[in-house]
């Protein structure tokens, strides 16, 4: 008879020690509920595989904003009827723990198990198991980091309303006090927070930029900015303009790179590379117009194929699409671009997003005023290229379809941000049938859109005549796919069957889906090549559609990609820093 005992006083031990504690944090039983189911289906599949730090901060995240919402939907109850929120008992409280521990434990291994999963989708290797272990602690730590804050915007209101509530009535006063709080807040991290933020981080990108990349030094050739018969200094050109006026293949390299792809030696000619720094000029025209300038005194304007390039936020060039872009058309081809930021280009556009679309326009327009000059039967044919951030200021010269189809022989845009004006408009005017993921538009007759540029953009069996732009996607990239829509709304996205890429237990949330797919932002060049947001390598392909390269065979492909693989790896910049 003694061990019923025992057992009984165990539990009531236990019982007692957890509504303690329960009372000490000042928790209510409907939050409560609601932070465990949001944290539980915080384990769900996302993008990109996640580590154990990130996954605890998501599901921290996704338990303070339930505990929130059971908070409010508690408050807005009483409210309407009128009545004070009931003290939860022992065994209420008791039977909560014992669901969070059973639902947390089974969240956690369905969790690894699917992060270990979609990790050999994207060629990732799978994260220890033991790596879960840390889940739980950084969720508690989120968790409660958010319920200090939050209670401590709480006392703030409290106190505003007080003080306003012997002007004026109390319902009033509470409505007005929040506003004022909420609006202080974001006032406090709009205008100094944030801003300085962005100010350090701008200095120090700004110590960055005056380097060089190892190994590099001011070129000879008149062909390249920066050289002695250049019109823009070396010193001018900043970090990464230095890595592409510096780099990229010779005559010689691309002759034979085309001869073991394709068996014969064709005439080659060095490539033309012109690219203005912030410090090379005052503003964003000024640049634009010294860049053209000095695209005209190396002779780019007498090449057959000219390529306009927005850069990302640091001044960033992806070195294999140019690279390959000059090995396709044998180096009878130049390249312009210039750097209109210090920032990377997440804040870059947070901070200053407008700069990214005046600098693509500016330059673009730059060139296409000098091009239209010239006699058509002289005019090289023209090409843009962006990627991530630089997709949008390069969408930004063009007004639509039309524009894009009467300005340019060709484009490729790869990896475009959710918010690119003119790629959003293109999904959501997509044809009837065609899916967000893999779109047609128009019948494919300009824009055409690729998941694997190895195989032809659809559709087939529509003629590619006149103006070529391709848009190069990944269903694993959560640059693409990341939309402040996802907190309250299912995108078409995952409506539809999942990418090659995502797992298929990928499912949309409210609110969590918005925080997973915020996390793998910073994950986004985890992945390998044909993955996330990394689309090194894949540009050789895609430039083989847009110009439309004869007896194209995958054996050409892979010589040619190698090649470029290997002459960017030392200018290849993964990551935020870009």
């Amino acid at each position: 008879m003694t061990t019923p005992v025992r057992r009984g006083g165990t539990w009531s031990a236990v019982s007692q020690r957890l509504t303690g504690f329960w009372t000490r944090l000042g928790l209510t039983l409907p939050g409560c509920w609601i932070a465990l189911v949001l944290a539980a289906v915080s384990f769900v599949p996302s993008l990109i595989p996640r580590p154990a730090v990130y996954q605890g901060a998501i599901t921290g995240v996704s338990a303070a904003i339930g505990y929130g919402i059971g908070v409010l939907g508690a408050w807005v109850w009483c409210e309407f009827t009128d009545s004070k929120p009931p003290q939860p008992s022992a065994k209420q409280v008791r039977a909560l723990w014992i669901t969070a521990v059973v639902i947390l434990l089974i969240g956690l291994i369905l969790g690894a198990y699917w992060q270990r999963q979609g990790s050999r989708l994207v060629g990732l290797e799978p994260e220890n198991p033991f790596g879960a272990l840390l889940v739980l602690p950084v969720a508690a730590v989120v968790f409660l980091l958010i319920l200090v804050i939050g209670r401590g915007l709480r006392r703030a209101t409290r106190a505003v309303t007080r003080w306003l509530g012997e002007v004026m009535g109390p319902r009033a006063a509470r409505v007005v006090g929040v506003a004022v709080v909420l609006t202080t807040v974001a006032l406090l991290f709009n205008g100094v927070i944030f801003s300085r933020v962005a100010a350090g981080v701008n200095a120090a990108f700004s110590l960055t930029n005056g380097g060089t990349p190892d190994g590099l030094s001011a070129p000879e050739s008149p062909l390249r900015s920066g050289s002695p018969d250049s019109l823009i200094e070396w010193d001018t050109l900043g970090f990464q303009g230095r890595g592409f006026a510096g780099q990229g293949p010779t005559a010689s390299r691309i002759a034979e790179v085309a001869e073991e792809a394709g068996g014969q030696a064709p005439h080659t000619m060095d490539p033309i590379r012109a690219y203005a720094g912030l410090d090379s000029a005052e503003d964003v025209e000024s640049r634009a117009r010294l860049a053209v300038e000095d695209l005209e005194r190396a002779g780019g304007f007498e090449r057959a194929h000219l390529l306009v390039v927005t850069t990302t936020g640091t001044g960033w060039v992806e070195p294999t699409s140019v690279t390959a872009f000059e090995h396709l058309t044998l180096g009878d081809s130049a390249t312009v671009s210039m750097q209109y930021s210090f920032l990377p280009s997440p804040m870059s556009f947070m901070a200053d997003r407008e700069t990214a679309r005046n600098a693509g326009r500016a330059l673009f327009d730059a060139v296409y005023e000098r091009w239209s000059q010239l006699p058509s039967a002289e005019r090289p044919r023209l090409y843009a290229f962006g990627e991530s951030l630089g997709s949008y200021g390069g969408e930004a010269a063009f007004s639509g379809e039309f524009d894009m189809a009467n300005r340019l022989s060709g484009a490729v845009f790869t990896g475009p941000p959710n918010f690119n004006e003119h790629f959003n408009a293109f999904l959501k005017h997509r044809d009837p049938g065609s899916t967000e993921i893999d779109p047609r538009f128009r019948e494919g007759r300009t824009v055409r859109f690729t998941l694997d540029p190895r195989t032809p953009a659809e559709p087939v069996d529509q003629l590619w005549e006149g103006s070529r732009v391709l848009y190069m996607v990944h269903p694993s990239d959560a640059i693409t796919w990341w939309s402040p829509d996802l907190i309250l709304n299912r995108p078409d996205w995952l409506k539809e069957p999942r990418g090659a890429d995502v797992l298929p237990q990928t499912r949309w949330v409210p609110f969590v889906t918005f925080w997973q797919v915020t996390a793998d932002l910073g994950l986004a060049m985890e992945p390998g090549p044909g993955f996330g947001h990394n689309f090194a390598g894949e540009h050789v392909d895609a430039w083989a559609q847009v110009l439309d390269i004869d007896d194209w065979t995958p054996e050409r492909s892979e010589v040619i990609r190698q090649a470029v693989l290997a002459e960017s790896r030392d200018a290849f910049t993964p990551g935020p820093a870009r």
